[in-house]
Order: structure tokens, then sequence, then C-alpha cells
């Protein structure tokens, strides 16, 4: 069974706390991709049950980033619920490519793409996406055309 792309968007939300914010009484700058990758993790272990310390720690996996991009559209502040869409955009044969989108009180807030590969953890060597979870993470692809 094909998902529709409405269902392969997955949601985290985030409280995002005064120790989050900078002078300016907005969310850091440099808190904003961490958000992300908050995010992202979540999508994970959503989808196939480890986060990313299980698979480092547990299957010897590990996801490096090779890629991000953020770009900012409105401040992040602890006054709203920050939601995290994440939505998997494009499958390698050993990378992942994800949309996450930032919204507060249903305003964009900032949206970027993360790029991770894969790699036998202690050795740091890639590797494909591993055949117990790929078809989990194949389903979750969204289509542009959807």
């Amino acid at each position: 069974m094909v998902a529709n792309k409405m269902d392969k968007k997955f949601t985290h939300k985030i409280h995002v706390r005064w120790s989050d914010c900078d002078p300016a009484k907005i969310a850091f700058t440099g808190r904003i991709p961490y958000f992300a990758l908050e995010a992202i993790d979540a999508w994970w272990e959503h989808v196939i049950g480890d986060d990313w310390y299980r698979l480092n720690l547990d299957k010897n996996i590990g996801t490096p980033f090779v890629h991000i991009t953020v770009d900012f559209r409105r401040p992040v502040t602890p006054r709203h619920i920050l939601c995290c869409q994440v939505q998997l955009v494009k499958l390698g044969d050993s990378s992942v490519r994800f949309s996450v989108h930032g919204t507060q009180d249903d305003q964009l807030c900032f949206e970027g793409e993360f790029v991770e590969v894969f790699v036998a953890a202690q050795e740091h060597i890639k590797i494909g996406i591993p055949q117990e979870f790929k078809e989990r993470v194949e389903s979750q692809l969204v289509i542009e055309n959807e």
C-alpha cells in the first residue's frame, strides 16, 4: 500500500524555550538547524523504530549530513509551538534528502533541505541503505506530482 502525500508528512512539535533565544528575544540562529535535525531524528524513529543513537551504537549505521540549507522566513520565538514538518524528497543508493518546514501559529518560519549519507559508523565507509528498513524508507518518499 502506498501512502498519499499527506500521509508522508511527519510533524515533530518542539517547545521553544527562553534558553533557545538570543538578545533579540528570538531563537538563536544556530538553534534553527538544531530544531530541524531533532525533527529528522524523530522521523527516523517514527519510520524505522530507531533513532540516530541506536542506529550508530546498536547497528553500526551512521547517517552524517553532507548538505544542509536553511532559508529563514519569520522569527521563531517561545510564544508558540514550533511544528517541524519532515518529508523525504529524494532517495539515492546511499543517501536521503529531507525537506523540513518549521511553522509557528500556521506561519512559515524556516524551510530547508538536509542530505544524509549512510556509512558503517565505526569504519566511516559509505554503505547502501540497509535492506532491513529500505522498504519502509522508500514508502515515505514524496513524489512531487502526487
